[in-house]
């Protein structure tokens, strides 16, 4: 299916919920009809008297996660994305927001970096349903690492094994995925077209003993869902691929030519990806999504460039933040 267009069903409304991000922020106004930050979505969802009784203010942490959940033709599906760097931050965030965890029929991880996939376990005890399906890419078991100045590399902690995860199974492909009846897609390998997006230069794998330089990620996968009446949304793990790359395969598989809202992380901190920024935010111009939400491992050079060049899309994220489109 790899390259080929999906039948991905068109979804009535998509709500999003930062489980987990690198920044808290409760005070700051929001001016987005479509952007509720946590204390006032979870005293009208979950009434007063809950809110009194059970909300948590939510932490953050270097990582990712999110709660999708996709209203369908009178059918609600909630899949997870990712689930945060710790043990246990993402899922004791969720319980404290009053989501409920056992709704979950998927957890999709965008990639096999540890600030992805460090909840897992955690998740799936959560989750509690047998044969909970986690897609995965192959490559996402490999001993990873990262290389410092000096060429020593430094081993990323290891991925969650099939015995660690039960009783959730791994589902591994590299190909396009639908899951929840066909109303969310899972990009699969992502081509790398542009010519600025070079993937993550300082990983190494381990081979035969021998770290070996291994930029392109291939794991690195996100998600793509179409909104009736506005367009493609794209989310974002890491963004490894680019996130230029990333919107535009979204927009080849599906055949929905209007970019609505490009949410997550897109690697854009740290000094050898900094280089991208000014080109990375002309293209996102020209897509011309009306919200983009910069998050994790975006930097705030990035995101400062993307709101001052594009003001009214620009959102800033805060752990706990919905998102309904």
């Amino acid at each position: 299916m790899n390259g080929h267009a999906v039948s991905l069903r068109r979804v009535d409304r998509l709500e999003i919920i930062c489980l987990m991000d690198n920044c808290v922020d409760f005070t700051s106004s929001i001016e987005r009809e479509e952007v509720q930050n946590v204390r006032s979505w979870v005293s009208r969802r979950m009434g007063k008297q809950w809110a009194e009784r059970n909300f948590r203010f939510p932490i953050a942490e270097h990582g990712l996660s999110m709660l999708i959940r996709l209203f369908c033709e009178g059918e609600l599906h909630t899949v997870l994305f990712d689930t945060g760097i710790s043990p246990n931050g993402a899922v004791l965030n969720a319980e404290g927001m009053g989501v409920n965890l056992k709704d979950v029929e998927a957890i999709v991880l965008s990639h096999g970096h540890y600030d992805h996939c460090g909840g897992l376990q955690s998740f799936v005890k959560a989750i509690g349903r047998k044969d909970l399906p986690i897609i995965v890419h192959e490559d996402m078991f490999k001993t990873r690492g990262v290389a410092d100045k000096d060429g020593s590399v430094k081993k990323y902690p290891d991925f969650p094994s099939e015995n660690q995860i039960k009783p959730a199974v791994f589902v591994k492909t590299k190909d396009p995925h639908l899951l929840a009846e066909d109303t969310i897609l899972v990009t699969g390998e992502i081509p790398r077209k542009t010519d600025f997006e070079k993937g993550y230069v300082q990983q190494r794998v381990l081979l035969n003993g021998v770290w070996q330089p291994d930029p392109w990620v291939w794991d690195d996968r996100a998600l793509a869902v179409d909104v009736k009446g506005k367009g493609l949304v794209v989310v974002s793990g890491c963004a490894h691929a680019g996130i230029i790359n990333t919107v535009m395969y979204a927009k080849q598989i599906t055949g929905v030519s209007k970019i609505h809202g490009v949410v997550g992380g897109f690697h854009l901190s740290g000094k050898d990806y900094e280089k991208r920024i000014d080109k990375t935010v002309d293209v996102l111009k020209q897509l011309n999504p009306e919200i983009v939400v910069p998050m994790h491992c975006t930097g705030w050079r990035a995101a400062f460039a993307i709101a001052e060049a594009m003001p009214m899309a620009f959102v800033w994220n805060s752990v706990g933040n919905l998102y309904t489109f």
